[in-house]
């Protein structure tokens, strides 16, 4: 039990006089920056998912589509060699 004690003990006070810890405008910096990284790599990821057509069409028994949906330039291209 000594040994768990010393290790809690040893813990908090490196907490406490060992790390530094960010000011609040580093925080917040830092945060803006995480924030506007995600949205923009999540517009760069939708914007290929879109480019490139990932999005099933609903098809029946036949293969024929049921509805019209986007397929991309990829779904365009296999239209076009397919035809």
């Amino acid at each position: 039990m000594a040994g768990i004690r010393t290790y809690i003990e040893e813990t908090i006070n490196e907490l406490t006089n060992k790390v530094s810890w960010p000011t609040w405008e580093d925080l917040q910096a830092s945060s803006i920056i995480v924030l506007t990284t995600s949205i923009i790599l999540s517009l760069i990821v939708w914007l290929m998912d879109y480019v490139f057509g990932i999005w099933s069409i609903p098809e029946d028994e036949f293969g024929n589509a049921l509805e019209w949906g986007w397929r991309g330039i990829l779904g365009f291209i296999y239209e076009l060699i397919t035809s």
